[in-house]
């Protein structure tokens, strides 16, 4: 079993992320880049190897997004059409789901 040394487990944002990928494509170094992000040059390849995969939601945190997500996810959201019925009342059902929990 692996100890812990002391040191706190860093969070990393989807962006700084998806950042550190695109750097990579034409970073000189992978070395001189992970120092200049401090993160260790496994973890640049980890991320790579991720978003070449799934693209950019694979670097999205695991668990439950932080409020700044789920905010700007919110915000990006297209703004309700009041002019169409069915979205209307998709709407108002999912306000009933919100406030029944």
């Amino acid at each position: 079993m692996a100890r812990r040394t002391g040191k706190k487990r860093r969070s990393f944002t989807q962006a700084f992320k998806q950042s550190a990928v695109t750097r990579m494509a034409t970073a000189d170094s992978i070395r001189g880049l992970a120092a200049e992000l401090n993160v260790e040059q496994r973890m640049l390849y980890h991320w790579r190897d991720r978003f070449q995969t799934g693209g950019s939601e694979a670097l999205r945190r695991i668990g439950r997004p932080s409020r700044a997500e789920a905010v700007e996810a919110e915000a990006s959201r297209a703004p309700l059409d009041v002019t169409d019925p069915a979205e209307a009342q998709r709407r108002i059902d999912e306000l009933e789901r919100k406030i029944g929990q």
